[in-house]
């Protein structure tokens, strides 16, 4: 886990004219490859293999460790997949979304994003560029994850945050419902 934030991790990259950043995506990504990488990433959406899943997002440059599981409607970056590394026996969840870009009116940034070992995305969650999920942490269903997880930590909500202790204990544990 990196100690500084993830904006200061986040290349940045300018552009010109009135128009905002995502008219200008043909320049920051060939639409060749973007086409490619959207196809591969529809049928990973919707085919129960996961070792087929695996396989296919390996070809468009995602780093897929071994046994990691892609629910069903999961969502690498479409623009950058070779920014992603999803470790060993970790969990995608079902529409789940793992972003690298952030296109804003005056530039894009872009940041890579490190799912840990036996990591955890819960259903529905949003992992932003520049985002490092460490081993054994769980993000629960549908929260948005805009800082760094810190390793066997879960966090939950928009933003995400980690969840107390004492609610844990009171609720019967921290299930982030990974879904599939």
């Amino acid at each position: 886990m990196s100690d500084e934030p993830r904006h200061d991790r986040l290349a940045r990259h300018g552009t010109a004219g009135p128009l905002n950043s995502l008219r200008h995506w043909p320049d920051a990504r060939h639409p060749l490859r973007v086409m490619l990488n959207y196809l591969v990433i529809v049928v990973c959406r919707i085919s129960p293999s996961l070792r087929l899943k695996s396989w296919l997002l390996r070809r468009i440059g995602v780093t897929v460790g071994e046994g990691v599981s892609w629910g069903l409607e999961s969502t690498p970056d479409v623009f950058w997949p070779d920014r992603i590394t999803v470790e060993d026996h970790a969990i995608v969840g079902y529409d789940a979304t793992i972003l690298c870009h952030e296109f804003l009116q005056d530039e894009y940034r872009l940041g890579d994003v490190v799912v840990g070992e036996r990591a955890m995305i819960g259903a529905g969650a949003v992992v932003l560029p520049g985002v490092e999920i460490g081993a054994g942490a769980q993000v629960a269903a549908n929260s948005l994850v805009a800082e760094d997880v810190p390793p066997g930590q879960t966090v939950a909500g928009v933003p995400a945050r980690p969840i107390s202790e004492d609610r844990d204990s009171a609720s019967g544990g921290g299930d982030a419902s990974a879904g599939d």
